[in-house]
């Protein structure tokens, strides 16, 4: 099996504390690792930089998902304490206003049986529908109808944070205006999509001004993002589904790039993901709306994208497969490798890498 293929060849050695706990003073002081893959160079800039390496005519797409309070602390009808995680937005019920359903995952010393309620707070409370096993559950969720389901979920829960940043008492209030872009805007996701979180008004302002468009699309980041990876063999790995959308306007932005000579920018994977997605029926980028499970690893053939922001990865991740398809995953650990001997900071709240890349051969 060739190496880019093989899961153990995607593993790098990472000291502790290069793993960003905290986001930097300012979004757009994180540092920028600029690759262009066809001159092999490799340029060490701020991401305050961004507008000198976007060309006139680009057009940058973001992902406007929003990351929702999924992790909630209740009680059990026993008193005991239990921690829940919503793995999904809740779908409301449409026969009753002040109920919604979703899948979680259950946290406690003994995991309430189907039929028991957790409250959680005054105006939010569960009800075990299904244990699905795993520890997942399905949930009917009742919440007071005048706050609604948003504003009921904001007051009782917490901004999930990964699991490689460390809070002594859960998620602080920098997190919940850091782990946020500010161009969020659609509830869904329980992970932000992490490139995203350097931009600043002020950058998009500065873009917009020269004429580069921005588009957007939808893919509500799922708990399966940290999904470890088991398979040797990649393409075994089974990737998760996400919400996504694609609205019409984004698509016909994109049409107008090309047909103008300009260069497709994707704001992180999960962008990527989506908008590749929307080209594989017949290889021309289309509205789309449901669930994305592409998974895309050395060999995939892009057809929307042409350039790539994205933050540092975990070893051995589905995220790493993705990024390597389109700049060679040699050349990724090369830039991973710089990037730890100057002091980069990693994963979610770490620094942000640009990949210019050199054409595709298409087949």
């Amino acid at each position: 099996m060739q190496d880019d293929l093989t899961l153990s060849a995607y593993n790098y050695d990472l000291p502790e504390e290069c793993i960003a706990q905290h986001p930097a003073n300012k979004r757009d002081d994180s540092r920028l690792m600029v690759l262009n893959t066809a001159s092999t160079t490799v340029e060490h800039k701020h991401f305050s930089d961004l507008s000198s390496i976007i060309n006139d005519g680009d057009m940058l797409v973001v992902n406007d998902t929003r990351v929702f309070p999924a992790r909630l602390f209740g009680k059990k009808e026993t008193g005991g304490k239990v921690e829940v995680f919503l793995l999904e937005f809740p779908s409301k019920d449409q026969q009753n206003k002040n109920c919604a359903s979703a899948t979680a995952l259950i946290k406690a010393s003994k995991r309430p049986r189907k039929g028991s309620t957790i409250a959680i707070d005054d105006s939010l409370s569960c009800i075990v529908t299904e244990e699905i096993g795993n520890g997942k559950v399905t949930l009917r969720l009742q919440y007071d109808p005048e706050k609604g389901l948003v504003e009921s979920l904001q007051q009782a829960g917490q901004v999930p944070l990964p699991p490689y940043i460390v809070r002594k008492d859960g998620c602080t209030n920098e997190d919940v205006n850091r782990y946020q872009t500010v161009y969020a805007s659609r509830p869904g996701a329980v992970a932000a999509p992490t490139a995203g979180l350097h931009f600043t008004e002020k950058i998009l302002d500065e873009l917009a001004q020269r004429g580069i468009s921005i588009g957007k699309v939808t893919l509500h980041v799922g708990y399966g993002t940290f999904a470890p990876v088991r398979e040797e063999d990649i393409t075994r790995h089974q990737i998760h589904k996400e919400y996504l959308s694609i609205p019409q306007e984004t698509v016909t932005q994109i049409e107008k790039t090309k047909l103008r000579g300009g260069k497709i920018w994707a704001v992180g994977t999960t962008t990527v993901r989506a908008l590749e997605y929307g080209a594989l029926a017949t290889g021309k980028l289309t509205p789309a709306q449901g669930w994305c499970d592409l998974y895309v690893y050395p060999g995939f053939t892009f057809k929307v994208i042409d350039n790539l922001i994205t933050n540092f990865h975990l070893p051995d991740s589905s995220l790493m497969f993705l990024v390597s398809a389109l700049c060679g995953r040699r050349t990724l650990l090369d830039c991973y490798e710089k990037a730890i001997q100057r002091g980069y900071r990693f994963f979610s709240y770490g620094d942000a890498m640009a990949i210019i890349a050199a054409p595709q051969k298409k087949n």
